[in-house]
């Protein structure tokens, strides 16, 4: 086969320096907020339970905290999660459009 053969990938548009530099950021922030909600996931899976015994006594709506935090609140705590990564990436999001728009505007 030759080389000429294979397809080759279209060209990347021109990015400026602006631009890299906001996407960058956008995928540091990124990065960043999973790790941090990952961690705080983490901690109400393992961190909780490693240390039912200790809690023993505090009662949630009667109920032993281990074993409302088990039925309940973890559920509860991972749809905050979610939430809270949908709520700061729409504005992530939204800065982003707003660079790469002044960024086109600009360069018209």
């Amino acid at each position: 086969m030759s080389d000429s053969a294979t397809p080759s990938l279209p060209a990347q548009p021109p990015v400026s320096a602006a631009m890299a530099r906001a996407h960058r950021q956008y995928w540091r922030f990124n990065v960043a907020l999973i790790g941090v909600l990952l961690a705080i996931g983490f901690v109400v899976s393992f961190g909780l339970p490693f240390f039912a015994q200790r809690f023993e006594h505090v009662r949630v709506a009667g109920f032993p905290l281990p074993f409302y935090f088990g039925a309940q609140g973890a559920i509860l705590v991972y749809v905050a999660l979610i939430f809270v990564y949908i709520v700061l990436m729409q504005f992530t999001d939204a800065r982003l459009l707003r660079v790469t728009r002044a960024e086109q505007r600009d360069a018209a």
